[in-house]
């Protein structure tokens, strides 16, 4: 019985990689005749999971059902869901930090000790330092928001912007993208009553019921969400501005612009475009070199340039005190 029990809990394990697998490769990983596996297959529909059959090509898949089967992961994925679980709960979702506590708690006891051992020692060497709270978002308002945009439905909900006034306003919006960027989450919609496409912050929003009629979804600028968001906040954030062309492709400098820092608009394989923002122009012109390629000016605030000039002028001073190492002889001899 104990061989027979581990048996369909393997056999449950690969059934529950992505795919179907042929009968003969199922026998051939259990070592059992195609019979045995018959046999076994009807044992799991028996407990309630619904394998599918498929006629012709004698294959099986495991189907989506009405309960959650034993979750078999190998070590590197038990880990993986560890780690990921204790420090992605950062608290900005309401409701969802507990439930992936309860979940972690729930692995760390059936964790083999070595795994176990692997786990907590990465946590109690970590420090997390810079994290900020950010503002709470309930569940319940995404999976609402989530679905308007699945279902192409429009989506009424009471806002408090960042502008003095009497309260919330209610607002309508054809929702398109739910983006996390930085430590907020965030809408981005056709707004039905400016005719144009705005970024909503989730945490500032509730949901009113019922939900508006369906729409034809619209082609958003760009077709980028993530990259419209940044375009958004890089210009309602940061008193200058300024637009590069980088001498190198966006897919080579993507790694050194990093989030938060301006959006690349990709041109060719030689250049792309930056626009970026910041407090200052010494700022901007710290941020434009940081990226480390050759670059031209395209739209730039009054100041910048005497910024760069300043940096330029900076470095090179930089380099004047360095001695210049003396002529050796033959012999070593100064």
């Amino acid at each position: 019985m104990v061989e027979t029990s581990g048996r369909l809990l393997k056999l449950l394990s690969l059934l529950q990689i992505p795919g179907e697998r042929s009968g003969t490769e199922l026998a051939e990983r259990l070592d059992v005749s195609r019979r045995t596996l018959r046999r076994d297959v009807q044992r799991l529909r028996d407990l309630g999971y619904p394998v599918h059959a498929t006629r012709g090509t004698a294959g099986y898949r495991l189907g989506p059902g009405g309960r959650l089967p034993p979750l078999l992961l190998d070590d590197e994925e038990a880990v993986a869901v560890a780690i990921s679980l204790r420090t992605g709960a950062d608290g900005s979702v309401l409701g969802v930090e507990q439930a992936g506590l309860r979940a972690l708690t729930k692995l760390e006891q059936v964790l083999p000790p070595r795994l176990r051992h692997r786990v907590n020692t990465l946590h109690t060497a970590t420090v997390r330092a810079g994290t900020v709270p950010a503002p709470a978002v309930s569940a319940d308002t995404l999976m609402a928001i989530a679905e308007a945009c699945r279902r192409h439905e429009r989506l009424r909900f009471e806002y408090t912007g960042t502008r003095p006034g009497p309260g919330p306003r209610i607002r309508s919006a054809e929702p398109h993208s739910l983006v996390s960027f930085g430590r907020h989450w965030y809408l981005v919609a056709w707004d039905t009553d400016r005719h144009d496409w705005r970024t909503f912050r989730v945490d500032r929003l509730v949901p009113r019921t019922p939900a508006g009629p369906r729409f034809t979804p619209r082609e958003l600028p760009g077709n980028d969400a993530a990259a419209f968001v940044a375009r958004r906040l890089s210009a309602q954030t940061w008193p200058v501005r300024a637009t590069v062309t980088l001498h190198e492709s966006a897919t080579t400098v993507a790694d050194r612009v990093w989030p938060g820092m301006g959006v690349v608009e990709p041109v060719d394989e030689h250049s792309c475009v930056l626009h970026l923002g910041a407090e200052t122009c010494r700022d901007l012109a710290w941020m434009i070199t940081s990226v480390d390629t050759d670059f031209t000016l395209v739209d730039a605030p009054p100041g910048l340039a005497e910024a760069l000039r300043a940096q330029a002028v900076r470095c090179l001073a930089a380099m004047d005190p360095v001695p210049t190492p003396p002529p050796r002889g033959e012999n070593g001899a100064g």
